[in-house]
């Protein structure tokens, strides 16, 4: 099993439980949550849960979670993103959250990230892994909460629905 994956697979606070943190640290909308590992100054170094924020000033804010207690690692705001009015319009007069997307698709699996699309399908993108290792791709509608196969990930799915892509797609 990969480090990443393992390391997901044993965080003790989940991504819905991330972004919670992360939105009593700093106020606005989640719009993305994953597990970075970038050995970076950001989060010292260590394994953290990456939530971005799209705040009510329009600025954009990263906030780290440390995924074995729960506590901010740290914190920066980016004003350089250009998709605040699309992320505004594709959420707007929508009911379910990112962390709510979060929970929906956590019987799925352990949720890994959770991401706003806002360009084709208007959902949020969550990514999950099982227990064995098998990554799959879910949608989560904005309004109802159902969650469905992305079909825009049935490129790599075997007829099982298993991800079949090893990486040998360019050989």
């Amino acid at each position: 099993m990969a480090p990443n994956v393992a390391r997901e697979l044993s965080a003790d606070v989940t991504a819905a439980e991330a972004v919670s943190a992360a939105l009593k640290h700093q106020s606005g909308t989640a719009v993305s949550v994953e597990m970075d590992d970038d050995d970076d100054d950001d989060h010292r170094g260590k394994a953290a849960w990456e939530v971005d924020i799209l705040g009510g000033d329009n600025a954009w804010y990263s906030v780290w979670i440390d995924p074995s207690s729960g506590k901010v690692l740290g914190s920066e705001r980016d004003d350089e993103d250009d998709d605040t009015a699309e992320v505004r319009a594709a959420l707007k007069g929508t009911s379910v959250r990112a962390e709510e997307a979060a929970k929906a698709a956590a019987a799925k699996g352990t949720v890994t990230s959770v991401d706003l699309d806002d360009d084709d399908t208007k959902g949020w993108e969550v990514e999950t892994v099982t227990a064995g290792g098998d990554d799959r791709e879910w949608l989560v509608d904005l309004n109802s909460g159902k969650v469905t196969a992305d079909d825009d990930d049935s490129d790599d799915r075997g007829d099982d629905g298993r991800d079949d892509d090893r990486g040998d797609d360019d050989r």
